[in-house]
């Protein structure tokens, strides 16, 4: 396997114990971790065993450190992240939600190095030299007008040098303030259509492609917990017909019943056969994993992401079909484990591939 390059923020996570909230926990203890959607995707793609680099840039301060120190003992690749002498660690709050209250997410991240770095200050041909693949996301060109370019700089390096490229949309609609007078959803849109052209493979969630792309999906209240998951191919072909360099769209079906309960699984389609997989199946039939004790969703997505790509790149699990299999038990095992970062084996996430879902004690 070449390695796998992913370029993002990764910011200080505060949260506090259980699931008090910000005004019970403050003054007071509150966890301290790291996390970012693209270190997410890094850190579980080296947690399952793959190469993996992650490119950003940190002030140069102890803090920074112990982050860098974080990322290396999981294994991950830190020769491409740039200690510069301006700008801070982006942080953010998270209040997690329990039954009908839902989570909270407070972000601090403004003047990040990151997001004050241009995309030209990285020595992208070094980077990508043995790589093979290359990921990112819509959450770092929303920061500031400077990562976006930095974001748009990456991926046309990473085409130019024969990566395959894959972009998460994950829309925020906190983030993408940095040009007045512009709402959140137009400015993404616009920018997310010049990154899209250089993307092969599309990662998506029941929302972002109609809040990036204006794209919606029939008979759908995802406010109600509530998914036609046979229009999202219909969702997926109209990606495609906007973006015909788009080989396939991915995108993650999550029903929320409660804060911690929600339905998991999700949707991969491929534009040369013109088929779709979903995952998980019961008989042949679509029968999402559902996930009655969420201990933290804050991160799903991302262990989608990375168990996706780490199947694509490994090839006894390339086959479509076992890909997206692999990647929805990855993100399912995901929800059991506090923090960012999916602490999970590659022999765990087979196992929930092959039926073994009972949490039963392995002694």
């Amino acid at each position: 396997m070449k390695t796998i390059v992913t370029f993002g923020e990764v910011m200080g996570r505060f949260c506090p114990d259980g699931f008090q909230r910000f005004i019970q926990s403050m003054p007071g203890r509150q966890n301290m971790t790291f996390g970012g959607a693209e270190a997410n995707v890094a850190a579980s793609l080296a947690l399952l065993g793959a190469k993996a680099r992650f490119v950003t840039a940190l002030p140069d301060n102890d803090i920074s450190e112990a982050c860098i120190s974080k990322l290396k003992s999981l294994n991950v690749d830190i020769s491409g992240i740039k200690k510069v002498d301006y700008g801070r660690l982006g942080l953010y709050f998270m209040e997690k939600g329990v039954n009908q209250r839902p989570s909270r997410v407070i972000y601090d991240r403004e003047y990040s190095s990151v997001s004050l770095t241009p995309g030209s200050d990285y020595n992208w041909s070094e980077l990508l030299a043995d790589a093979g693949w290359f990921h990112t996301t819509g959450i770092t060109p929303a920061l500031t007008e400077i990562s976006a370019e930095a974001t748009a700089f990456a991926v046309k390096e990473a085409k130019s040098a024969g990566l395959t490229v894959s972009c998460d949309l994950n829309f925020r609609k906190k983030l993408w303030k940095w040009q007045p007078g512009t709402s959140p959803g137009v400015l993404a849109q616009k920018v997310m259509r010049e990154i899209l052209p250089y993307v092969d493979l599309v990662i998506a969630n029941e929302e972002d492609a109609h809040d990036v792309l204006g794209i919606s999906a029939e008979n759908t209240d995802i406010h109600n917990g509530k998914l036609d998951v046979a229009k999202y191919e219909d969702v997926a072909k109209k990606i495609i017909e906007q973006f015909p360099n788009v080989k396939k769209v991915a995108i993650t079906l999550r029903e929320s019943i409660s804060a911690t309960h929600n339905n998991w699984g999700a949707m991969l389609y491929d534009a040369e056969t013109d088929q779709s997989y979903f995952a998980p199946l019961s008989d042949n039939k679509y029968s999402p994993y559902e996930i009655k004790a969420i201990v933290d969703r804050v991160g799903g997505g991302d262990s989608f992401g990375s168990g996706l790509i780490y199947a694509l790149n490994t090839p006894e699990l390339s086959k479509l079909e076992d890909a997206v299999r692999f990647a929805v038990a990855a993100s399912c095992l995901c929800h059991s484990i506090d923090g960012d970062f999916n602490f999970v084996t590659r022999e765990e996430v087979e196992s929930l591939m092959g039926g073994s879902a009972s949490g039963r004690v392995i002694r």
